[in-house]
């Protein structure tokens, strides 16, 4: 006998008839149904949705390709780019409001806030994300992001994703540059596979010898160098050159003159009237505006933290600098202990001149293994034994800690009907209540080391009595 009646012909075309004057929604994860759409429009599976739990789709699929086309949205979603970060809200620049929608202020940027759940299951959302946004209000400038679409490249010192170009932007004085650093901050953007140049500025604060000193130490290092002075826009335009219609990210220590570069890059474009970014420049938007730029401590002769978080600027001709703040020790996460050695080109060079040879062990860390055809008669190699030990410390307290094996940040649940729902998993343990036994247990142990306490202390009183 089966559980259900079998639907009768009647039933079946009013079904049928119904389904019919739904409207045509596309196939997209983060799309949501209107919620003025009534109860028997709704799928069966979706009256038992929880309303804690993501769909799947929108949970734990991978990350969807190219933005949709504005066709394809609702009224109250949109699609852009995240331009700044600071606290908990977020900068994104968006297209025009759609036709027919009240109160639309001019302008193309929203103030918006983090879905709860992408925190949840630690989807991070990155300075230059392409990003969906729901619940816009567009007449207050307000919005939530429900989803980031899939990334070119990431960076982690500074957080920025969708990168062209780096651009090392180091000081020749005030402050000078430390080998160090230098060697710290060139191993991360190699690591990342992004296109960088370095570029050292302020040359008018030194004489020839000394910038054809670092000219030639560059050279032995492997790189060709860019030499400017921002303070007097000299050597602007072969960086100029590199920067149009790309995301460029600038880092480099505090008091080399990041911000100061980009307002001297932006100041010299001629922004058309066409230009999508010159409404910006009529409503005097502060995000559009001139970055804050600070003085060289005299005291240390280092720079200040004037840049506090990071932010996409606009330029001429399609593209966008990064400003971020200043940091002198590049965290070097992703960077491993085999592939250190890639991100020196002395070992590079080195390894294709030895070709058809090569090292004896396929494990070869280059530090005077036997068969081993790097040298160490090199400027960098004990920047480079420096470093290996640091990575090698880190990644053995990375294994005893959290083990080779991780659990994905999403679990599934098999609801009503056999539909698979999605919900963030929380972090082992941490969430749990402790038991009234290890509750017992501890008290116990408290008492046991204060009754030792105070009998070693008995102790020692009777010896010295005696």
């Amino acid at each position: 006998m089966p559980l259900l009646p079998s639907p009768s012909p009647t039933t079946t075309a009013a079904a049928s008839a119904a389904a019919a004057t739904l409207p045509h929604l596309p196939r997209f994860p983060f799309l949501l149904l209107p919620r003025r759409a009534s109860s028997h429009h709704v799928p069966l599976h979706l009256h038992h949705h929880h309303p804690r739990l993501l769909p799947a789709a929108a949970a734990a699929s991978p990350l969807p390709p190219q933005p949709p086309s504005p066709d394809e949205l609702l009224p109250d979603q949109a699609t852009g780019l995240v331009a700044a970060s600071q606290a908990n809200f977020m900068r994104v620049i968006v297209g025009a409001a759609p036709r027919g929608v009240e109160g639309a202020r001019p302008g193309g940027d929203l103030l918006c806030v983090v879905r709860a759940l992408l925190k949840k299951i630690r989807r991070r959302v990155l300075v230059g994300d392409r990003v969906l946004v729901g619940a816009v209000d567009w007449a207050g400038g307000r919005g939530v992001i429900e989803g980031v679409f899939e990334r070119r490249a990431e960076v982690a010192d500074p957080p920025v994703a969708n990168v062209d170009r780096l651009v090392l932007l180091f000081a020749l004085d005030q402050p000078q540059p430390e080998p160090a650093t230098l060697t710290r901050f060139l191993v991360d953007a190699e690591s990342t596979g992004i296109p960088f140049v370095l570029v050292f500025n302020k040359v008018e604060l030194v004489d020839e010898q000394t910038i054809s000193y670092w000219r030639d130490r560059m050279k032995s290092w492997g790189y060709d160098p860019l030499f400017l002075s921002v303070d007097q826009k000299s050597g602007l335009s072969a960086l100029e050159e590199t920067l149009e219609g790309q995301t460029t990210v600038i880092v480099g220590p505090s008091g080399v003159g990041k911000s100061s570069l980009i307002n001297a890059l932006r100041s010299n474009q001629n922004i058309s009237e066409e230009d999508p970014i010159h409404k910006l420049v009529e409503q005097n938007s502060k995000w559009f505006g001139e970055q804050r730029v600070g003085t060289v401590s005299k005291k240390s002769g280092k720079g200040k933290h004037t840049t506090r978080h990071v932010s996409l600027l606009p330029i001429a001709g399609g593209g966008f600098l990064a400003d971020t703040p200043g940091f002198n020790q590049p965290s070097l996460m992703k960077v491993t202990k085999k592939g250190l050695a890639e991100t020196f080109p002395e070992i590079r060079k080195m390894l294709a001149e030895n070709e058809p040879s090569k090292c004896l062990f396929n494990d070869c860390v280059h530090l005077g293994e036997r068969g081993c055809v790097v040298k160490g008669d090199w400027e960098r190699y004990p920047y480079y034994l420096q470093l290996l030990d640091e990575i090698k410390i880190r990644e053995s307290f990375q294994l005893r800690t959290f083990g080779t094996k991780r659990e994905g940040d999403v679990r599934y649940k098999t609801g009503v009907m056999g539909v698979k729902q999605a919900e963030p998993r929380l972090q082992l343990k941490k969430h749990r209540r402790v038991s009234r036994k290890k509750i017992n247990q501890s008290i116990l142990d408290d008492i046991d080391d204060e009754l030792d306490e105070d009998n070693w202390f008995d102790v020692k009183q009777r010896s010295r009595k005696q």
